[in-house]
């Protein structure tokens, strides 16, 4: 993809699996050919940290070259949180020139429903929407057991998914009130899948568990399911379609949290 200066749109990537992931190295393979690329991400696996800002602070971002299609681009890490090592990249790789797009994965585990708030997929994206930068997360459904180690994964199908919606969001724009599109695509999806723009379930799609709990109960003793009412499920949802439908979800996430309630009747109730 071109533009009009013959320019090639700057493209950041990041994650919150780490750099040496697969799933943001097959990203980066997909949107090389028709980007400038910028990949920035967390030093280490990052799971589940949402949109915190921490780290090591007197880190800074570290060079490392990666191998993407049969080139070497230079990667940038940071021993921080996915929203930490976006706006430390943002501020200093995009100084110049803001990215025309970041796009946050590709993540090992679908985000779904209620749990995107604890996504660092998720917040990654959502502090490039805070610093003026269009973005998406897409994510690939796995076995649990992947959400904190690398695993054996086909990364083509999610990859081909990424580079079809960023380059429409390239070409087009995300529309008024879009600030992140959301992508989640099926473990056993093809390029022929189809695909549904959908709604966040209001159920969560994750539940923590402890067998026993007591007060010596620690963290590593919480076991992690997917657990949903499929009686109750919104069927325009994004956990409808990826679980039940089996189709890629791909969901318009605005950051304006203002609940939908008609404000003047609010006014009125706490009188």
């Amino acid at each position: 993809m071109i533009n009009n200066n013959n320019v090639k749109p700057l493209v950041f990537l990041t994650n919150d699996d780490g750099v040496d992931s697969p799933g943001l190295h097959a990203l980066a393979a997909a949107i090389q050919p028709f980007a400038d690329l910028r990949i920035i991400a967390p030093s280490n696996q990052m799971t589940a940290t949402g949109r915190g800002l921490y780290g090591d602070r007197d880190s800074k971002l570290e060079p490392v070259d990666l191998t993407i299609n049969d080139q070497t681009i230079t990667a940038y890490h940071a021993p921080c949180s996915p929203a930490h090592v976006v706006m430390q990249g943002i501020k200093i790789l995009g100084a110049q020139r803001l990215p025309d797009l970041l796009i946050s994965g590709i993540n090992y585990g679908e985000n779904m429903g209620r749990d995107i708030s604890m996504s660092g997929t998720v917040g990654a994206a959502i502090q490039a929407v805070c610093m003026g930068v269009p973005s998406m997360a897409v994510s690939l459904q796995t076995a649990i057991d992947y959400h904190f180690k690398y695993g054996d994964v086909d990364w083509d199908v999610a990859a081909f998914f990424a580079e079809k919606f960023a380059q429409l969001i390239l070409d087009r724009k995300l529309p008024a009130d879009v600030d992140i599109l959301k992508v989640d695509v099926p473990q056993n999806a093809e390029n022929t899948t189809e695909w549904r723009v959908t709604q966040l379930e209001r159920q969560s799609y994750f539940q923590a568990n402890i067998e026993s709990p007591t007060l010596d109960s620690c963290l590593n003793d919480t076991d992690v399911t997917v657990s949903i009412d499929l009686d109750s499920l919104d069927t325009t949802s994004d956990v409808y379609a990826l679980h039940v439908d089996k189709v890629v979800s791909v969901t318009p996430i605005s950051l304006d949290f203002t609940s939908r309630v008609d404000l003047s009747l609010l006014q009125t109730y706490f009188k």
